[in-house]
């Protein structure tokens, strides 16, 4: 289970009946795919995964193991978080500003067990935490009708699932600057919730249900609420284990990438999305129903979104389990419609592809390449980029349904609205592009619209060069003062930038390099010149 599929979708409705894999609603198969797809004999524990790096997976939902097997227990070290640690991304502290504007910000956990084939996904959600208990009809009348609350969700074992959810966020906490995190569901009689991150002894004293996760630490305990009545749940969750991280975003021992660039310093895409640690290696055990997993060294994961909402369609393959590889390998690409602030309705496709590999991370985003992909509506994802250097392919499949997940939607708040899967194949290879370009040219689909994305990318660092700023991606603490001066400085001026940005680049848009979902409802195509946009 240690490939990772979801797709995403507003429409509560569709994703309750299982999906058609033979729906009609779907982009092509690349007709020259220079991809077959072995299945793996077996999967080892840690990164594994040539062309410059070749390497597959392949997960079924059985798992193998002996659950009678003594094996010694599992015994986690606890070490509290350092300040200024390595690997820390751009955007790992909370982004709550203390304003009332819809707002979320949602953060994702990763735990994949190859010996047992399988992996637990944890989520957790936090909605308009200017309010920490549900409105009054004084704040109702001020600020219209807001979806608010804490929730936990986890995709677990043998693809069962549990969620609890609040609607009081008065005993959820976020550190402003590191990746650290906790939410107090129900607290042991006479306790006062935590604040802050504290050892696992004192939560363990202070809470009964809830949970507090940093980069080096996770632990929690977890009732099902009893809403999910359309998966297979489980009654109860619990856990605690320790983590190293390997992998950031970017290369081991240099600093750090924001995982969209430097504008996700401003509330102009939303909503943004960080990979915190890209790999790492996990101890402990996580209780599941009653069933106890004990793991070492296992590969984990941690992202992050935060914004508005959660984009109108997503696509997203994770995997950090690979055979055929002489090192260590950690894949995430995502695609997506996300909004462009605004007075109206405007979207952009985005789309990336990310590899770390042997220390080094091979980018492939819009500004410094051409990315390109073709999704079926529901099990098959491939992905093919160029950043100059080097080239990238992937192809994954799913034979499995998937579990519909929760995710904060601007129409219904924390709803039924992902589907998501940890069975499947998926194959990766990377080359080196050589100085004559010959060998690169050969592994581009030739239905793919290259050009258009060529020239999105250009108009992005168009719009950079216009707007005559400098700002690193790793200074966040700034980021509400710089917006600020912006708009209030230069309202005339941004707002005329963003403009020509948005007439020019969704000119280029053509259906067939958008990122199409797996939900059944067809969305309506509107024409734009040069192609169509979804709306």
């Amino acid at each position: 289970m240690e490939a990772q599929f979801h797709n995403f979708s507003p429409n509560v409705s569709s994703l309750l009946p299982p999906t058609n894999p033979s729906s009609s609603n779907k982009l092509y198969h690349p007709r020259n795919s220079t991809f077959s797809i072995p299945l793996s004999k077996s999967l080892k524990l840690g990164f594994r995964s040539s062309p410059l790096l070749a390497a597959s997976t392949y997960v079924t939902n059985t798992d193998n193991s002996s659950k009678g097997e003594n094996k010694r227990s599992v015994s986690p070290v606890y070490v509290p978080t350092p300040p200024n640690r390595g690997l820390r991304t751009p955007h790992s502290g909370y982004h709550y500003d203390g304003t009332t504007r819809n707002f979320f910000e949602g953060w994702y956990f990763k735990v994949s067990i190859p010996e047992r084939k399988q992996s637990f996904c944890f989520m957790y959600t936090v909605e308009n935490p200017a309010f920490a208990k549900k409105l009054t009809a004084l704040e109702l009348a001020q600020h219209g009708s807001r979806s608010i609350g804490v929730g936990a969700q986890i995709l677990g074992a043998y693809d069962k699932y549990i969620c609890q959810f609040s609607e009081e966020s008065q005993n959820f906490w976020g550190s402003r600057h590191e990746l650290v995190l906790g939410n107090t569901f129900v607290a042991e009689r006479n306790m006062r919730p935590p604040a802050k991150e504290v050892p696992p002894q004192e939560f363990d004293k202070r809470v009964l249900e809830g949970f507090q996760v940093s980069p080096l630490w996770h632990q929690g305990f977890i009732r099902d609420d009893g809403s999910s009545d359309y998966v297979e749940t489980v009654k109860t969750a619990r856990w605690q284990y320790s983590t190293r991280p390997v992998y950031g975003w970017g290369n081991v021992g240099s600093t750090q990438k924001s995982t969209a660039g430097w504008l996700a310093a401003f509330p102009v895409f939303e909503p943004h999305w960080q990979i915190c640690m890209a790999g790492g290696l996990s101890t402990g055990w996580i209780e599941w129903d009653g069933e106890r997993f004990e793991f070492e060294d296992a590969p984990s994961y941690s992202e992050k979104n935060w914004g508005g909402a959660f984009p109108r369609k997503w696509f997203w393959v994770q995997c950090n389990v690979f055979e055929g590889a002489s090192g260590e390998v950690a894949l995430t690409a995502a695609g997506g419609l996300r909004q462009i602030a605004g007075r109206s309705e405007t979207f952009e496709n985005a789309a990336l592809v990310g590899v770390h590999y042997d220390g080094i991370f091979y980018e492939f985003v819009p500004w410094n390449g051409v990315v390109n992909w073709e999704i079926f509506p529901w099990g098959y994802w491939y992905m093919a980029a160029d950043n100059g250097t080097h080239l990238v392919e992937l192809e994954a499949t799913t034979k499995d349904l998937g579990t519909t997940l929760r995710a904060p939607t601007a129409e219904a708040g924390l709803a039924p609205a992902l589907k998501d899967t940890c069975f499947g194949v998926l194959k990766l290879q990377i080359w080196e592009r050589r100085y004559d370009g010959t060998k690169g040219k050969v592994h581009f689909t030739d239905h793919s619209p290259i050009s258009f994305h060529q020239l999105h990318a250009q108009k992005t660092k168009l719009l950079l060069a216009l707007s005559g700023l400098t700002i690193q991606p790793n200074i966040e603490n700034f980021e509400l003062f710089l917006f600020t001066t912006l708009i209030l400085l230069c309202d005339s001026i941004y707002l005329a930038m963003w403009f020509l940005y948005i007439k020019t680049s969704f000119t280029t848009r053509c259906c067939t390099c958008s990122s199409n979902m797996y939900f059944q409802r067809h969305y309506p195509m509107k024409p734009v010149k040069g192609g169509h946009l979804w709306t």
